[in-house]
């Protein structure tokens, strides 16, 4: 406060020496206007002879020289009107970038000044007001309309409409069930709700956010440090040309003039405003950067390397497929297992029970369980005796089934874990988990690479089968696994010893790593880990994708800063050698320069826009986005439907196979098909609105034709078809043709999710 006070003094100072002098001039009073510059000039001199001082005490040489230079010889030279307008240019300088940096910092800001103080903590029939310091885990909160959540927690009995944009940049409110997570920072924008605490205020989403922020002051950036080495370049540059022109000219005032020319407000303000613009263009996308340094560090990276769980991958177990016993319903298998599991914290139970809500499965609450910890539980469901666990607890010494070995085997396909399921003494399925890769990494992949990204890689603690895989479906340049989190310490180090490193993990054990590389981003949806603080850069939104938006973000700011300095100074210079040679007085190149510096500044705050992409019209709303990925979710469903169908068809009878194939052909009918001719009807008429480009679309629609023809050939194998006719090669047939719609339907539904992504961030 004290600065910013100091810096509008002597822009005030100067103002009222050069206006109470041109007042005195115009009165017929030269003497007194000459005093009046004479004075709005000295303060200001005096205060950069000090800071000059300060600064090579310190040991360094800063831009202001040539300003204290040219002032000085104003008065020296009996030219108080050029230095009181080369010092309101320069303290006026200042001012506008610290209304600039003020502009580019709001949005950081407004994090902090939202933050929430009071909770409303019910106890029985008790609403009170406390502190947040107050709340803790456990407590049931009351969220009243237009409020900030105040701490992380769960929502209880009845739903809650939340707007997350503060945290996520998502413009449209999303629905929070009986359940479900909401977090710190968020805000109510439907009914009053009750949620209970899950953290307390200091480990919540939203204190781990503001942490964050405070962290993120404006610091002085790698950059701008060389803006202060060019400064030892200009200063004698400027003194030689201003002696040229004197000795040529023999005019002092040449002299003063390229001085006051010179004044290189252009090197001092363009790159703190752009670093500055940039910091808060990628807060508002989810993005924050812990400063203009980390900023610039960011723009010169060459090599990424990636984390594996949790950051390329989802992050813990996800149910992939459900393989059945010959008979068996794959709904039924999972609904009974999710229920017993409603018994066990362990994360296989979680992401069981997680499945069967997803699909909607009513559950039952178990009786008599048993746990064996490590291998599984037992316990009654309704009127049925379950074991769900491990192959060894379930099958014992037994030799398991045909299609349990044929379970085993996929399973270590995808380096997924097997659950069986004993219902009554029968087997009756195999739930596969596995950690899979975000919908988004492929695309992100592309979109570092598109940024100019020169090598990407993987290092994982992971076996090194399962990030081979990873690896190679995502053609990564490098990939290091069994890496303790020393080994990635080193592996990090040893990048970035050959080029710029960026370094993204999300886990405590990448902690390390995030802190060696050149640049550390932190997958800290949460905010208060401790890779989001070891971290330069932190996604506040559970997206990869935002990783390449951080390099276009800081490149762009970069960009901005070394084209405003270029051309500023290109600017400077012509000035300077304008007054060289006597075209411009003392107070005409002051006035120049002062032009110069304002479109300095204009231009650095372009930074503050996203730019536009292009190949590109205007972007599509988030929430159409989102109800076509929608759309596509409930399609997944069908095509894990189309895949147990599949399978089932290996050990079926001819009758279980008509029926079978038949039910296949209707899925297909009514769902495949269905979505794809709405997709070609009325979905890409609307996103040809949104796309210069067209070629992408027309891609799409030879896959519709594809999948189409694959329908037809299912509904001639369908058609008509009776037991009699049924034989091994026939279900072979079935199942290449099923097998076939449901992959390619996958990849084309991947395929649509890119084109709506850029169609969104058009």
């Amino acid at each position: 406060m004290g600065e910013l006070l100091k810096r509008y003094g002597l822009v005030s100072t100067a103002v009222v020496g050069l206006v109470v002098g041109l007042v005195a001039w115009g009165l017929g009073a030269p003497d007194l206007a000459f005093w009046a510059w004479a004075a709005g000039t000295a303060p200001v001199v005096v205060a950069l002879a000090i800071s000059i001082a300060q600064a090579l005490l310190a040991g360094r040489m800063g831009v202001d020289a040539v300003a204290f230079v040219s002032m000085s010889a104003a008065l020296a030279f009996g030219e108080p009107l050029a230095g009181v307008v080369v010092a309101i240019m320069y303290t006026g300088g200042n001012v506008l970038e610290d209304i600039a940096v003020a502009r580019a910092e709001r949005d950081l800001r407004a994090l902090v000044d939202r933050a929430p103080r009071i909770a409303h903590r019910r106890t029985g029939d008790v609403v009170e007001d406390v502190p947040i310091e107050a709340i803790a885990v456990g407590d049931r909160v009351l969220v009243r309309a237009g409020e900030v959540v105040p701490v992380d927690g769960a929502v209880v009995d009845t739903g809650a409409l939340i707007d997350e944009s503060a945290l996520t940049g998502e413009a449209l409110p999303v629905t929070r069930r009986p359940g479900e997570d909401v977090r710190s920072g968020t805000v109510n924008v439907g009914g009053t709700f009750e949620m209970r605490a899950t953290a307390t205020a200091g480990e919540s989403t939203y204190a781990g956010i503001i942490r964050l922020v405070t962290a993120a002051q404006t610091a002085k950036a790698p950059f701008i440090r060389i803006a202060d080495r060019w400064a030892l370049l200009l200063l004698p540059v400027t003194l030689v040309l201003a002696g040229a022109a004197w000795a040529w000219s023999g005019d002092p005032i040449r002299a003063l003039a390229v001085l006051v020319a010179s004044t290189p407000c252009p090197l001092i303000l363009a790159a703190p405003v752009a670093f500055i613009a940039g910091v808060s263009q990628a807060a508002r996308h989810g993005i924050l950067v812990k400063g203009g340094g980390a900023l610039e560090a960011l723009a010169r990276t060459a090599t990424v390397m990636f984390d594996k769980t949790g950051t390329l991958t989802v992050g813990g177990a996800r149910l992939v497929a459900i393989e059945t016993a010959p008979g068996e319903s794959a709904d039924d298998v999972l609904r009974l297992a999710a229920s017993l599991e409603q018994a066990s914290h362990h994360v296989v139970a979680s992401a069981i029970m997680a499945a069967a809500a997803e699909r909607g499965l009513a559950l039952t609450l178990p009786s008599e369980v048993r746990e064996n910890l490590g291998s599984g539980l037992e316990g009654r469901v309704g009127p049925h005796l379950l074991r769900v666990g491990s192959p060894a607890m379930v099958f014992g010494t037994v030799r398991p089934p045909d299609w349990a070995v044929r379970a085993l085997r996929r399973a270590s396909w995808r380096s997924a874990l097997a659950v069986f399921v004993l219902v009554d003494g029968r087997p009756a399925g195999a739930l596969l988990l596995a950690d899979e890769l975000r919908k988004e990494t492929p695309r992100a992949i592309q979109m570092l690479r598109s940024t100019g990204i020169a090598r990407i890689m993987m290092v994982t603690g992971d076996r090194a089968d399962a990030a081979e895989t990873i690896g190679a479906a995502l053609d990564l340049d490098g990939v290091l696994a069994d890496r303790s989190p020393s080994d990635k310490v080193d592996a990090v180090v040893t990048e970035q010893r050959l080029a710029p490193t960026l370094m993204v993990g999300d886990g405590i054990n990448d902690a390390p790593a995030l802190a060696a590389a050149g640049v550390g981003i932190a997958m800290g949806a949460r905010g208060a880990s401790a890779s989001s603080q070891a971290a330069d850069v932190v996604i506040l939104v559970d997206r990869l994708d935002r990783v390449s938006q951080a390099v276009a973000v800081a490149r762009r700011a970069r960009g901005i800063a070394v084209q405003s300095i270029v051309v500023g100074m290109a600017l400077s210079g012509v000035a300077m050698l304008a007054a060289a040679f006597g075209w411009l007085t003392p107070v005409a190149g002051a006035l120049v320069q002062e032009a110069i510096d304002v479109a300095v500044i204009l231009n650095a705050l372009r930074a503050l826009t996203p730019g536009r992409a292009a190949g590109f019209r205007r972007p599509m709303p988030s929430a159409a986005a989102r109800d076509l990925r929608e759309d596509h979710a409930r399609l997944e469903r069908n095509l894990d439907g189309l895949r147990t169908l599949a399978d089932a068809l290996d050990d079926a009878d001819p009758a279980r196979a008509v029926a079978l194939i038949g039910e296949a052909h209707r899925m297909v009918t009514e769902h495949v098909v269905a979505h794809e001719r709405d997709d070609e009807v009325s979905v890409y008429p609307r996103l040809t609105r949104f796309l210069a480009d067209n070629h992408g679309l027309a891609a799409m629609s030879r896959a519709h034709r594809e999948i189409q023809h694959l329908a037809r050939l299912l509904g001639r194998l369908a058609d008509g078809l009776r037991p009699e006719d049924v034989d091994r090669y026939l279900i072979r047939d079935a199942q290449r043709v099923i097998e076939a719609i449901e992959a390619l339907v996958r990849i084309h539904n991947a395929q649509e999710e890119d084109i709506y992504e850029h169609a969104v961030a058009a």
